[in-house]
């Protein structure tokens, strides 16, 4: 049987300031989290939790993975970047091209995400979180591929994308050249697996140990070296 993706944590510096900026931003309700933290439940449909959790760390560089938001009509990028700045975010740079439809912005704590311009095909039908984007190699987009049981929905020059057969929110990876790791991502995968037996699936597949966490919590990299955890249950 294949992990399961339980959630998407991010490492905060203020957890709750930082999950009722999303919350609002998505319209989700944030509730306490089980591990110190706390989470946004999923809406309708295919929404996955988003946990939030405290880290003392600083933000290093740009982020591993983004949001990309999308919009349901030129005037909704407009509504939901004018939002976002009600709330918090700010305007950045990362060499987008000025042709180029998307807006780039920055949450309360730097994180980076972009709002995607009303019409874009890729992200059609997925959802307002219409894809994580990840730097990553070809490699580690079909580990995730086997790793989750999502198929592969793009896969070409290098880059790849995966979706669950249920629909919803893409990942994506850009292919190389892949950004230096500056610490630990902020932004990293929950999941929950049946037993010892999927550690040792994941691990053939290609991922690492790197801790035993509290309980049946255990710590893991990807091929390319991002972090994860998965949860065993009995």
């Amino acid at each position: 049987m294949t992990s399961q993706f339980a959630a998407l944590c991010f490492d905060a510096n203020d957890p709750l300031r930082l999950a009722r900026f999303w919350g609002e931003l998505m319209g989700r309700e944030v509730a306490e989290d089980p591990r110190d933290g706390v989470v946004l439940l999923p809406g309708a449909g295919t929404e996955f939790p988003i946990r939030f959790l405290p880290t003392q760390a600083k933000k290093l560089g740009p982020n591993q993975a983004h949001f990309d938001l999308t919009s349901d009509s030129p005037e909704g990028q407009e509504r939901t970047v004018a939002r976002a700045l009600e709330l918090g975010a700010e305007h950045i740079d990362v060499g987008q091209l000025p042709e180029e439809g998307h807006v780039v912005l920055a949450d309360p704590e730097g994180n980076e995400f972009c709002v995607i311009e009303y019409g874009n095909k890729f992200l059609a039908d997925t959802g307002f979180i219409g894809a994580l984007s990840s730097d990553g190699t070809q490699a580690v987009g079909y580990f995730w591929s086997e790793a989750l049981g999502w198929p592969l929905v793009w896969d070409q020059d290098e880059e790849t994308a995966i979706q669950s057969p249920h629909g919803g929110s893409k990942i994506t990876w850009g292919g190389p050249p892949v950004a230096p790791k500056l610490g630990k991502n902020r932004l990293y995968y929950d999941l929950s697996a049946a037993g010892q037996a999927e550690i040792d699936r994941l691990v053939s597949l290609g991922a690492t140990v790197t801790a035993q966490g509290e309980g049946d919590r255990v710590e893991m990299t990807d091929p390319d070296g991002n972090e994860f955890l998965v949860l065993i249950s009995r």
